[in-house]
């Protein structure tokens, strides 16, 4: 996506980590400590949650179909495990970083404070690129992993979940490695697993239906009827796909869409069924078009709700006075800076933040792992309205906070957010 940026290379030809995924960490770290003095906390608790409590790094070597070795690194982050087992998903990217990972699982134990489950957050990561590797060797990756990571996870410790370019399939050989391993059958170490083998209805749609119903809730309070608004939704992967045709079928007009390679724009709106059945596996559709503008145009175009689905660093202070919408919702992790969010909200833009619009992700995860514990699976039906509770839930509360305290819809969720697990470390003595 447009701003996306790759690690360069020190003199000693070792990996630095880019620039955006320092200061995704950095400014994240900035909002806990200016949430957690909102709630009157000393600055040892800030010293507790600004890094993760266990960070692992692992070498995972895998035979290759050539015949050669090749090692892989790979990051298991457990933020805070203080409320219950960390859980997060692992992402199989060129990119994955050390930094990305602590953000992410910092961000993960957030959403589980939101959303009010009884996890602390996890984030893991192996730096490779699946899209050019065969099967059998993603799924050695896979195994290698879980053994490499194996003494610090499990049902009650850390469970994993899909990220960044990894899947049910991947989840399926990890939850057997483990299994095999301990010797019995572990549903519930990972979640995002194919129904047969444990899976709950209902996960894979289950961020984009959360931010569906942030979208809606937001639009309430705007006024704003979700049938006939123009939205604009930057990214067309599992969550972008999914939230365009949520929307389309809500009637909605989705009038822009993008992926990796640019962006559709019609005024009218786009046939989103047509677009989705031509498609390939990774989200990309625009280079079947001619007619196509670039990711930084899609995010100023003329729109009622946009909703960035990509990368981190998307709407920046460079760009954020030129956004149209009135409403922006994030899907995607980090989509606006701190300063940009500054701006957006004192020209009176509702903006709901990641750590609450994405949470149904990790929600629907927890279902998952309930169902797991029990040996009682739930239909579609009842997944989805639990789903609809626990987002309106806590929708109201961070907007209600935000209102309260007459602070933007971020610094509220991170409030709500860092709330649980700071009461939880307290209670604890450890602070």
């Amino acid at each position: 996506m447009a701003g996306s940026d790759k690690m360069g290379k020190t003199e000693n030809g070792i990996k630095e980590e880019p620039k955006s995924k320092q200061n995704v960490l950095q400014s994240t770290q900035t909002v806990i400590h200016q949430a957690l003095g909102k709630l009157g906390y000393s600055d040892e608790m800030f010293e507790l949650m600004k890094e993760p409590l266990r960070m692992m790094t692992v070498r995972i070597p895998v035979r290759m179909d050539d015949g050669s070795n090749k090692i892989f690194t790979g990051y298991r982050a457990q933020h805070n495990d203080a409320v219950g087992p960390t859980k997060g998903g692992v992402r199989f990217h060129p990119n994955v970083s050390e930094t990305e990972v602590k953000a992410l699982s910092i961000w993960m134990s957030l959403k589980a404070g939101i959303v009010d489950l009884p996890y602390g957050g996890g984030k893991g990561g192996i730096v490779c690129d699946p899209r050019e590797m065969s099967f059998p060797e993603v799924e050695r990756l896979s195994r290698g992993y879980v053994r490499a990571i194996s003494q610090i996870v499990g049902p009650t410790k850390d469970i994993p979940a899909p990220d960044v370019f990894t899947n049910s399939q991947i989840m399926a050989w990890m939850m057997d490695e483990y299994s095999r391993m301990r010797e019995f059958d572990s549903p519930g170490f990972i979640t995002g697993k194919p129904l047969v083998l444990g899976g709950s209805h209902g996960r894979e749609s289950a961020t984009a239906k959360g931010v569906t119903i942030c979208i809606r809730e937001a639009a309430k309070k705007k006024g704003l009827n979700v049938e006939g608004a123009r939205i604009v939704i930057q990214g067309f992967g599992n969550a972008g796909s999914f939230l365009a045709k949520f929307m389309f079928d809500a009637g909605a007009k989705v009038v822009g869409i993008s992926d990796v390679y640019g962006g559709l724009y019609d005024p009218e709106g786009l046939d989103i069924d047509y677009l989705l059945d031509r498609r390939d596996s990774f989200g990309t559709v625009s280079k079947l078009f001619k007619d196509t503008i670039s990711n930084d145009e899609l995010l100023e175009l003329d729109c009622d709700i946009l909703v960035p689905a990509a990368i981190e660093n998307q709407i920046t202070e460079s760009n954020a006075d030129r956004i149209k919408a009135g409403i922006i919702v994030e899907a995607a992790n980090g989509p606006t800076t701190i300063e940009a969010t500054k701006m957006l909200s004192d020209r009176g833009v509702l903006l709901v933040p990641d750590v609450l619009a994405s949470a149904g992700g990790v929600t629907v995860s927890y279902f998952e792992w309930v169902q797991n514990n029990q040996g009682f699976y739930w239909e579609e039906e009842e997944v989805a309205k639990k789903l609809e509770k626990v987002i309106v839930t806590a929708f109201d509360n961070v907007y209600r906070v935000a209102s309260v305290r007459n602070v933007d819809m971020r610094l509220a969720a991170y409030m709500v957010g860092v709330r649980k697990m700071a009461e939880a470390s307290r209670f604890r003595g450890w602070i």
